[in-house]
């Protein structure tokens, strides 16, 4: 990965859209055209981050906070943002100068960020703004968008994938700016398809929807697309940071990871029932356990505060050296391992899952072992100085322990918690929110929380909304849920 020229960059995505005037008055310091690459580097950059940090670890209870109230951890947040659209703002200019140069492999890696946007913010808010986003530039005067249904959405998200693929298929080009696959088009088709599955798993809810065909389109992408594989060769879509001022690890040097943030008793629970090795590397020792002289293996050495109890108690816990805190490394490293916006491992569990829904055929145990090894392989080649702890013959002896031996799964339920549960182990730090919508999609796995309170199903719609396009929000609002009622604990269409 090349340094990243953020200067340059910033300049590029500052550009006016005066088309028609004589090129002899354009400022030669506000350019209105720029090749493509210029754009894509940083809105890779942008994307692959976008949905990092700490704020998912509450809500999925690997998290918890010892000197105030987390929002995320009491499931107690309010109004969600619109930031999101200005990174589109940067893809939809990427597809404009893609077109002036007539080159569709921009085209087809807009369509990937646009879909990965888009499905993020229905995810987070139900009806948003999507055929009529985005205009502004094209339009002689502002017009508020109107809202799309969730389910108009999807379906345009779905649309926008295929055709990516598509655009994708034979270019024997290499896309210039690329961070992610050095300009391997085959490389971003088989990340393309991936993120197809993981969309059309979203919407297991709604396999039965004729218009959607989620289950056949499902099964077509694994019987006949290029998907990821566990090679280097067709991996995962990840950003791989560098020891340069302006690539390093997000969360290095974070102030965030102070005298108030813990771990949560759930997620090393659920690591120390299971004999996972990935525990020592997520987290540290308790301060007891550490100064007991137990080796780092010591399962019996880490420990976490209950994320539904209130924040004082476990600051009480804390105090007294009985809480395990985020592992050094976070924090300290300025690479770590890289952020995996779709990888393998997540993948195999999604076929797993489809298999075990009699979506495919296939042999639902054999996936479900390859997600787990993708992972161990993961952290080896990534996390130095756990490598011992992950190697293949570990993660063999892993899967043949009883509680993680997919075999011996005999209900429908059982498969399911296996899975979601393992694909959830692995998001430490990964994939934003998506154990959040796995956990509403499927109930796995179940999140511990304060009695009388429930698990929201979305956020309130930015302040912005209200004051910009109170109309347009005040109908989807109303269509989705009553009128008034832009509420937390609202049900959204793909749950139903």
């Amino acid at each position: 990965m090349k340094k990243l020229i953020y200067s340059l960059l910033a300049g590029v995505l500052l550009m006016s859209s005066c088309k028609d005037q004589d090129l002899m008055n354009i400022d030669p310091n506000k350019p209105t055209q720029t090749h493509p690459q210029l754009l894509l580097t940083k809105i890779e950059w942008d994307t692959f981050r976008a949905y990092s940090g700490t704020s998912p670890l509450y809500a999925t209870r690997m998290l918890v906070q010892t000197d105030g109230e987390s929002e995320g951890q009491y499931f107690k947040w309010g109004r969600g943002d619109f930031a999101p659209y200005s990174s589109l703002r940067n893809v939809t200019k990427m597809i404009e100068e893609a077109g002036r140069i007539n080159d569709n492999s921009y085209i087809a890696l807009a369509k990937f960020f646009r879909a990965y946007y888009f499905y993020n913010l229905t995810l987070t808010f139900g009806d948003i703004p999507y055929n009529q986003a985005l205009k502004g530039e094209d339009q002689a005067g502002y017009m508020p968008p109107v809202y799309d249904s969730q389910k108009t959405v999807f379906q345009g998200i779905l649309k926008e994938l295929d055709e990516a693929n598509n655009m994708l298929k034979g270019l024997n080009v290499i896309i210039a700016g690329d961070i992610i696959y050095k300009g391997d088009a085959a490389k971003w088709r088989r990340l393309v398809n991936s993120f197809r599955l993981k969309v059309l798993m979203t919407l297991s809810k709604k396999e039965s929807d004729n218009d959607l065909k989620v289950k056949e389109t499902f099964a077509q992408i694994v019987q006949s697309e290029p998907i990821l594989g566990n090679t280097e060769a067709d991996g995962d879509g990840q950003l791989i940071f560098l020891d340069q001022e302006g690539n390093r690890y997000p969360e290095f040097n974070s102030s965030g990871f102070g005298s108030g943030m813990f771990m949560a008793s759930t997620f090393i629970e659920h690591l120390q029932n299971r004999k996972d090795p990935r525990l020592f590397l997520y987290c540290t020792q308790t301060k007891i356990g550490k100064e007991a002289g137990k080796p780092i293996n010591d399962f019996t050495s880490y420990e976490g505060g209950d994320p539904a109890a209130p924040y004082a108690e476990t600051s009480i816990k804390a105090a007294a050296g009985k809480v395990s805190k985020v592992n050094d490394r976070f924090p300290s490293n300025p690479t770590n391992e890289p952020l995996v916006l779709m990888g393998y491992s997540e993948q195999e569990f999604i076929i797993a899952e489809g298999i075990v829904r009699n979506w495919i055929s296939g042999d639902a145990n054999q996936h479900y072992k390859n997600g787990v090894k993708a992972s161990f392989k993961f952290y080896q080649t990534y996390v130095k100085g756990y490598e011992a702890y992950l190697t293949e013959e570990k993660a063999n002896d892993y899967l043949a322990l009883p509680v993680n031996n997919f075999a011996l799964s005999t209900t429908t339920a059982q498969k399911m918690e296996q899975i979601i549960t393992q694909k959830y182990l692995r998001t430490f730090f990964q994939s934003g929110w998506s154990a959040f919508y796995d956990n509403l999609r499927t109930g796995y796995p179940e999140f511990r929380r304060p009695a009388g309170v429930t698990v929201p199903n979305r956020w309130i719609y930015p302040q912005s909304e209200y004051d910009n396009n109170r109309d347009n929000v005040s109908k989807a609002i109303e269509t989705q849920f009553g009128a008034g009622n832009d509420k937390i604990n609202q049900q959204v269409w793909w749950v139903k």
